[in-house]
């Protein structure tokens, strides 16, 4: 299958394109769009078979739950049977934007889009390609991360490509993602509302709305039946090994110092993902095409934007293994934080 990549720069000059992307939806075939926070690879969320492609194309275990993209208030109902009063205090007050809310589900959902569970996650992305893509194909969007799965999430139009090409008919081309992780899911079917994955919509904005919200277990490393993606297999891994090293400011330094001296006596190439000031401080030991830099320290916006196209960098370089830097948990820390967590497979050296 040729794969093509049309960029887009201007939705409503580009309408026949949006149109092209609508009508490949509409008959049950894929196409990967940008959204706010990575790329997703859609597909027509009513049509089972269609979302079955998605699986299929990402090679994606069929238990692990696809988020419906919808373009507007009035499209949440087409998917979901209800919402709760806690649901309504969150789209009001976080989309459009990067968040998705667990709902009972209609129906009409395929279980192919829930994993065979009885709630269905939402979204409204702030993204106008995407928003004017649903609006199109007048289908809510299932659309997952448009990776093989357990890769880093794509950020930009090339990674899809890389990971897609002769695999889908189209790629949206819209840019750069703006926030680089994925949304927070919220699970919204009880009285209080649970973080099932943290984004950057945090828990502390979480809360200044709607109160008390809590952390799924399963976040922190629990076993649990995945009710949200994200949640049970690992995910974000690059090519190469990838070990955190977990330090306080006034350590790290030393730390990593200590570690790289281990892996190179010990025959390794270590490769870095760090705030700029730890690779400046590593510079003597760590040439410049193995330090990978998404962002200065404390930087989270910055991190949390690099992080997988960091990730995927080393693809195309000679690291045997890999040291990351840990982050704060709290704000979008946590965020960062679990994707460093799931992309290392728990590998962590306390400094």
């Amino acid at each position: 299958m040729e794969t093509k990549v049309i960029r887009i720069t201007d939705v409503a000059a580009e309408r026949d394109v949006i149109r092209e992307a609508a009508a490949i939806l509409r008959a049950g075939g894929l196409v990967a769009f940008p959204t706010e926070t990575v790329y997703g690879l859609g597909a027509n969320g009513l049509d089972g078979t269609a979302c079955a492609g998605i699986y299929a194309a990402k090679g994606r275990p069929s238990d692990n739950p696809l988020i419906l993209h919808v373009a507007d208030r009035e499209m949440v109902d087409i998917a979901a049977r209800e919402v709760p009063l806690l649901a309504e205090k969150l789209l009001a007050a976080f989309t459009p934007g990067p968040i998705t809310l667990i709902l009972p589900k209609r129906m009409e959902v395929p279980d192919s889009v829930t994993g065979g569970l009885d709630t269905v996650g939402v979204r409204l992305p702030e993204n106008d390609i995407a928003r004017a893509l649903i609006r199109a194909a007048g289908v809510p969007v299932a659309a997952p991360s448009a990776n093989l799965s357990g890769r880093p999430s794509p950020t930009n139009a090339a990674a899809v490509a890389a990971d897609m090409s002769g695999r889908i008919p189209l790629i949206l081309d819209g840019g750069a993602c703006r926030f680089g992780v994925e949304s927070t899911i919220v699970d919204c079917t009880g009285d209080t509302a649970v973080i099932l994955r943290p984004g950057a919509v945090t828990q502390e904005m979480l809360r200044e709305v709607v109160g008390e919200v809590r952390i799924d277990p399963a976040i922190v490393g629990e076993a649990a039946i995945p009710r949200a993606p994200g949640m049970k297999y690992t995910h974000y891994a690059p090519r190469v090994p990838l070990a955190l090293i977990d330090a306080p400011a006034e350590r790290r330094v030393a730390a990593f110092r200590g570690e790289v001296a281990r892996r190179q006596a010990a025959g390794e190439t270590v490769g870095l993902i760090v705030s700029e000031e730890v690779a400046a401080a590593l510079a003597d030991l760590i040439p410049p095409a193995l330090r990978g830099v998404y962002g200065r320290a404390g930087d989270l916006a910055a991190m949390a934007a690099h992080l997988y196209d960091t990730l995927r960098s080393f693809d195309r370089k000679p690291a045997t293994v890999l040291l990351g830097e840990a982050v704060t948990p709290e704000g979008l820390g946590m965020a960062i934080m679990n994707r460093l967590e799931k992309a290392s497979g728990g590998r962590k050296i306390q400094g």
